[in-house]
């Protein structure tokens, strides 16, 4: 066994081997910039024998044009810098075609300075270009080959969900099924309580319409229906909470933070063609609520939003902290007293008069068949009641739909709701005369009479036509106080026209979709006045008074 060490470099001759046959042609020049040397790669491109190379300079077997780009641009570089990378030129070959080149050239010196010889590199450019789409063609089946494999993982994901989903719906619809045959056992000893407490009300109501028409004391009568109708709306509610067989799990809760959390989910179940925008207030009162059952609600309303908006649009989350005082309390059967507000609006096909009215109904829909079981709003409605609270839908056709919880306000040690205090109405007087518009004759009438009250005069208007007519008529009006949305034309359209004839007319927007959803989503300008529905007699006077002001 020989103790010679393996050769660390190649043998001279598999050195020259490789000069010879490189993938690249080599030539090397003398300091006078003739070629003392060829390789066989430079001299096979060229369709020339090497020898035709010596005592020549480089330049020589260029075209025209990259002779004088030679001479006025690669040389003196050279000179300065001493290298030079990536120049494309075009070489002559010997039958007078073109072979498109990229030329790198190194010089070298002694350590005197003086320049003992040039390197010259040169490439095939078409090669270059052909080994460039290769690998462009390569990248892109491999792109093609990821994005099949992601579309794969997404089917798989899809699929996966479809029989998550139908498992869950299947389980729903046994535990539905089995809460509607216990409430169908209820029904007999149910309908029989409702129809004594239906026979109170109708009865007193009559007996009331004679009395009144008498000018006689109707008072035992009214007390009678309305204690017959809490009896009646207190069995409702039983059977709601019973039906819904869920107990609730309450605790102290910030809306404005919960949603904030939610909302990398809202987005993903959103898409891509609906924006998500949430309006949070500050300061937000805290509320005392199931956490798990008010996100589904949020969760429920922003997908039915989604769904209205089929092309897409924007859906706003606004948070405020309200107060429903005791008329409004009467009416909708709820506490009057301070609320955090949570309000879910879209910009998406709104409903119409007939499907809000059954909006919250069990088992009713407007979705096509197998797209919708009907329960979504009717189980959000439910927790809301059992939680305390108030849910309100605003919704015209076409323009979008405004959902607003409300949810009493969680006092802590200290803090606690304060007894209401009598406190001074700002009024206003006769002179200053008011113009209503709205669109339902009930809130008009009694927005109208809640203005009188307050000492102004009130001309009262049911479309922006109307309105119109009457401001030329009326130049005394000081004030124009209207509905945003409204059939024949919006709030903020009757403002600007109203302008054109009185410029210094003020004015003032009222709603019951959510005043900063409306702002944000560009119903209504910037630093408009704006009284958001429902509004108190002590809101609707001071804001009034505000405006009037200026």
């Amino acid at each position: 066994m020989s103790d010679t060490p393996e050769p660390r470099h190649p043998p001279p001759d598999d050195l020259e081997d490789l000069f010879e046959n490189a993938p690249c042609g080599y030539v090397s020049a003398g300091p006078d910039g003739r070629i003392t040397k060829a390789n066989l790669t430079f001299a096979g491109w060229l369709g020339r024998d090497r020898g035709e190379f010596v005592g020549r300079r480089f330049q020589d077997f260029l075209n025209i044009a990259g002779k004088i780009y030679y001479e006025t641009h690669f040389a003196p570089l050279m000179r300065m810098q001493g290298f030079f990378n990536e120049v494309a030129l075009d070489l002559v070959r010997a039958d007078g075609s073109m072979l498109p080149v990229l030329v790198n050239a190194v010089e070298r010196r002694d350590d005197a300075g003086n320049l003992q010889f040039v390197r010259i590199t040169i490439f095939n450019a078409s090669d270059r270009r052909r080994y460039e789409r290769e690998l462009l063609e390569a990248r892109r089946a491999a792109e093609q080959a990821s994005a099949e494999l992601l579309q794969l993982n997404r089917t798989l994901e899809e699929r996966i969900a479809e029989a998550v989903e139908a498992h869950m719906k299947t389980e729903a619809a046994l535990h539905q099924a089995q809460k509607m045959e216990a409430v169908g056992q209820l029904t007999g000893g149910i309908a029989h309580d409702f129809n004594n407490m239906l026979a109170v009300i109708l009865s007193a109501l009559s007996l009331m319409e004679r009395r009144l028409a008498k000018g006689e004391d109707a008072s035992r009568y009214i007390a009678a229906a309305k204690e017959s109708a809490t009896r009646a709306a207190a069995l409702t509610h039983r059977l709601l909470v019973f039906s819904r067989q869920h107990t609730l799990s309450p605790e102290p809760l910030n809306a404005n933070q919960m949603v904030a959390d939610m909302s990398e989910l809202l987005r993903r179940a959103l898409g891509e063609t609906v924006r998500l925008e949430t309006v949070l207030a500050g300061g937000l009162w805290k509320i005392h609520a199931d956490k798990n059952l008010l996100e589904s609600a949020i969760l429920n309303l922003a997908i039915n939003a989604r769904d209205a908006m089929p092309e897409g649009g924007r859906l706003t989350i606004e948070t405020a902290n309200c107060h429903l005082d005791e008329a409004y309390a009467a009416e909708h059967d709820i506490q009057p007293g301070q609320y955090a507000m949570v309000a879910v609006t879209d910009t998406g096909t709104g409903m119409t008069p007939e499907v809000m009215a059954k909006a919250f109904d069990p088992f009713f829909t407007t979705k096509g068949p197998g797209k919708g079981t009907g329960l979504g709003l009717s189980q959000v409605f439910g927790f809301v009641k059992q939680s305390g609270g108030h849910i309100k839908i605003y919704s015209e056709t076409g323009q979008g739909t405004s959902i607003k919880i409300y949810l009493p306000r969680l006092y802590g040690a200290g803090d606690g709701p304060k007894r209401a205090t009598s406190k001074a109405l700002v009024r206003g007087s006769a002179s200053e005369v008011v113009l209503v518009v709205e669109d339902d004759d009930q809130v008009l009438t009694l927005t109208a009479q809640m203005l009188r009250d307050l000492g102004y005069g009130v001309i009262e208007a049911m479309s922006a036509a109307e309105a119109l007519a009457l401001l030329r008529d009326h130049p005394e009006i000081s004030l124009l106080f209207t509905d945003v949305v409204m059939p024949d034309m919006n709030g903020l359209r009757l403002v600007e026209e109203a302008r054109k004839c009185r410029p210094n007319l003020k004015a003032l927007f009222t709603s019951g979709y959510a005043g900063k959803a409306m702002l944000h989503n560009g119903v209504i300008p910037p630093g408009a006045n704006i009284l958001q529905k429902p509004a108190s007699l002590e809101q609707l006077a001071a804001k009034i008074r505000a405006v009037l002001d200026g």
